[in-house]
């Protein structure tokens, strides 16, 4: 998932001792009981191995502290990226006080594979009001306590000349006023993880609400069908985004299907049948991997670069076809680095995020094996604050856009599912 907004990082030298004392404060600071939930069956899966383990115990720690240090019960969303030092708020505007929703409902999905449940319910919360009362769900708003009915878009103060900025007045963070249909479908996924963990309705009719908004407004007919990327809102002028994304697409087919499983009202099966037909004609048989999606045209393949994420995503659908397994293959040739995993196939440098990925697709497929090197280069990705650095190299190629060495919440839960061995994409203790 990507987020066009700029961010600056500096690798900062003497790393490795940097991070070996934040790893072992963090671990100190872990309560027992916490740190028994995160690594038993209570989960729905099996015990993760050692390193995992303590990968997950550090991360639960400080995914939840940061709903912790905000007192009370009420809703809450965490602020995606500290400053490139390691904590504390970024320097720029944009990312000041950006709590982009993916990276939120991530957390949710985390804490509860962590056993912190009151937290994922606040920041779950937030994002169920944003469903409900938004016009449409944002791809960012502001981080912290939610005061009002809904969460407040992002957007900061400007000293010169004096006044507030609308994130979305400015190119930096215009992205941020989007409704792209993958966020909005991990969202849903996170309020169907809270509807398994509570039992509670309002989560299951947040999600249905997300989901009919989907149908109603980015349903496809166009060539392989399926759905368009939601709506661009670049410098507050709203319009229909008209390519597609095949990344997108896994996720609402993931979303559309864990409606069917729940007999949802509304004919879920064949919205996950549209949704999963557009990926399977994205996928090029000759080389064993996926497109990223169309062009404006919604017909034509969008065929560079090699994005891993949807060659990833693709794996933890139930059920998804052993032929797309043949796109491991792919990535670990066009897109590994030492370590790991980069963004896209430019090899620039190790994408935390998209390493976490990797190790859960792994651990998914019982190979477990390939998942020790992987983390433990996510576990040299700690910084002092407690979230993990979202690249290692001071940048590295995303999708139109970068990723920083600056602490990331998205990198951070990723770490957690795969360590905890949990599948977004399918209710807590569902199998293949």
């Amino acid at each position: 998932m990507i987020e066009s907004a700029p961010r600056r990082g500096k690798r900062r030298r003497n790393v490795s001792a940097w991070i070996a004392i934040s790893l072992a404060l963090a671990m100190a600071m872990v309560p027992p009981v916490h740190a028994k939930d995160a690594t038993s069956t209570a989960t729905g899966t099996k015990a993760a191995p050692a390193d995992a383990a303590a990968l997950a115990r550090t991360a639960c720690h400080a995914i939840a502290s940061r709903v912790d240090a905000m007192p009370g019960s009420a809703p809450v969303l965490l602020r995606s990226y500290d400053d490139p030092r390691g904590q504390g708020a970024p320097t720029q505007p944009a990312l000041r006080s950006a709590a982009f929703t993916y990276d939120n409902a991530l957390a949710v999905m985390a804490l509860l594979a962590c056993g912190r449940q009151p937290q994922a319910e606040r920041i779950g919360e937030a994002l169920r009001l944003a469903a409900m009362n938004d016009t449409r769900l944002r791809d960012t708003y502001r981080a912290g306590v939610i005061a009002g009915d809904r969460p407040l878009p992002n957007g900061w103060w400007e000293g010169k000349p004096r006044r507030w900025v609308h994130a979305a007045q400015v190119y930096a963070g215009a992205y941020q006023d989007g409704t792209s249909c993958g966020n909005v479908a991990w969202t849903a996924l996170a309020l169907l993880a809270l509807h398994q963990a509570t039992g509670e309705m309002r989560w299951r009719e947040a999600a249905l609400h997300l989901a009919d908004w989907v149908v109603a407004n980015a349903s496809d007919t166009r060539g392989a069908g399926g759905f368009n990327g939601g709506v661009e809102a670049y410098l507050l002028v709203p319009k229909k985004a008209s390519w597609k994304s095949t990344e997108h697409n896994i996720d609402l087919a993931a979303l559309f299907d864990w409606l069917a499983r729940l007999d949802a009202p509304g004919d879920w099966s064949t919205q996950a049948r549209h949704a999963r037909d557009f990926v399977a004609a994205q996928w090029d048989a000759a080389s064993g991997h996926f497109w990223m999606g169309t062009i404006a045209d919604g017909v034509t393949p969008l065929r560079t670069p090699s994005a891993l994420d949807v060659q990833l995503w693709a794996q933890l659908l139930p059920n998804a076809p052993q032929a797309w397994r043949r796109a491991l293959h792919w990535v670990e040739h066009a897109n590994a680095v030492q370590g790991g995993f980069d963004f896209t196939d430019a090899r620039d440098g190790l994408w935390t995020e998209g390493t976490g990925q990797a190790a859960l697709v792994y651990r998914w497929l019982g190979r477990e094996p390939k998942t020790k090197p992987l983390f433990a280069s996510i576990a040299q990705q700690a910084s002092p604050g407690g979230f993990l650095y979202a690249a290692r190299e001071p940048r590295i190629t995303a999708i139109y856009s970068y990723y920083y060495h600056q602490p990331h919440l998205a990198a951070t839960a990723w770490a957690i599912l795969a360590a905890l061995d949990r599948n977004p994409y399918v209710s807590a203790g569902q199998r293949r």
